[in-house]
Formats: structure tokens, sequence, C-alpha cells
């Protein structure tokens, strides 16, 4: 009874077996995908934020031990399904919209936007007017004075008279 395998139950088990190990993988590969978009999405999210204590550095790009706290809430608050602009205004309700690297456009910080942009209008239009200024005068300068005629005659006598 036990004696001899059987063809077909040794065929269905190598068969198994190597199902099983070509399965494995798959799962292993598959889950760090899904890890990989999570963190995608906790990088967009941190870079919009200023790390508190860097100050010039996203939270994204910051190595401060700060910056690593505020990318694990911003994790566990994307992995309960919050969407991202929500878990930002959590972090500009906590610590006010100093908190954003890119001011947002609206209200006072509209000038931001708008101030750069007309400074570099108002500077072009002042160049151009001191550029039509100065091509003005110059072609506004007094003609230079006019040969006397009698000294016209002696200077053609005097080449006559050498040539």
């Amino acid at each position: 009874m036990f004696g001899r395998p059987r063809p077909l139950l040794l065929c269905a088990l190598i068969t198994l077996a190597v199902l099983g190990i070509a399965l494995e993988p798959a799962a292993v590969v598959a889950e760090p995908v899904a890890t990989a978009i999570d963190e995608q999405k906790v990088y967009e999210v941190a870079s919009q934020l200023r790390c508190v204590v860097c100050q010039t550095l996203s939270v994204a790009d910051s190595p401060s031990e700060m910056a690593n706290q505020m990318r694990s809430v911003i994790r566990e608050r994307l992995a309960t399904g919050e969407p991202p602009a929500q878990v930002i205004q959590y972090f500009v309700d906590k610590y006010g919209d100093w908190i954003l690297l890119e001011p947002r456009r609206q209200g006072f910080t509209l000038l931001v936007w708008l101030l750069p942009p007309l400074a570099v209008v108002v500077g072009l239009a002042v160049v151009a007017l001191l550029v039509t200024r100065w091509t003005r005068r110059r072609s506004r300068a007094p003609a230079p004075p006019g040969v006397d005629p009698g000294m016209s005659e002696r200077i053609r006598r005097e080449m006559e008279s050498e040539g």
C-alpha cells in the first residue's frame, strides 16, 4: 500500500511545489509596489510642508527627527484614507500658513504672487523710458556751426593753388 508512490500522486506533488515556488515571489514583489505608492503620496504631501526645525527644507527633504515624526503623521493619516488636502490642512491648523512652502494664492499672500511680476513690468517700463530719453537728447544735439562762406572760398583757393 505504501511501498511504491503512484506516478499520478508524484506528478501532483511536483506540480504543487513548482506552483508554490512560482507564486511566492509574485506575492513578495506585489507588497513593496503598494508601499511605494503610499510613500510617493507621503513624499508629495511632505514636499509641500516646511520643516519646523530646518525651515528652509521641506519635510520630505529634511533629515531632522521632527521631519521624521511629521512624515509618520502624514503616513498614518493617508493610511486611514484621509485626502492629501485634509492632511495639509491639519498641519496648517497646527502651525499656521507659515508651514506651507508655497503660500496660498488668496488674501494677503496674493501679494507674494503678484508683486514680483509687477516689479519686473515696472522695471522694464522705467528702463524703456530712460532709453527713449537718452536717445532723444542725442538727436536734439545742436548742429555744428556752418562754415563761413568767406572761409570756404579761401580754402578752395588754397587747394587750387597747391594742386
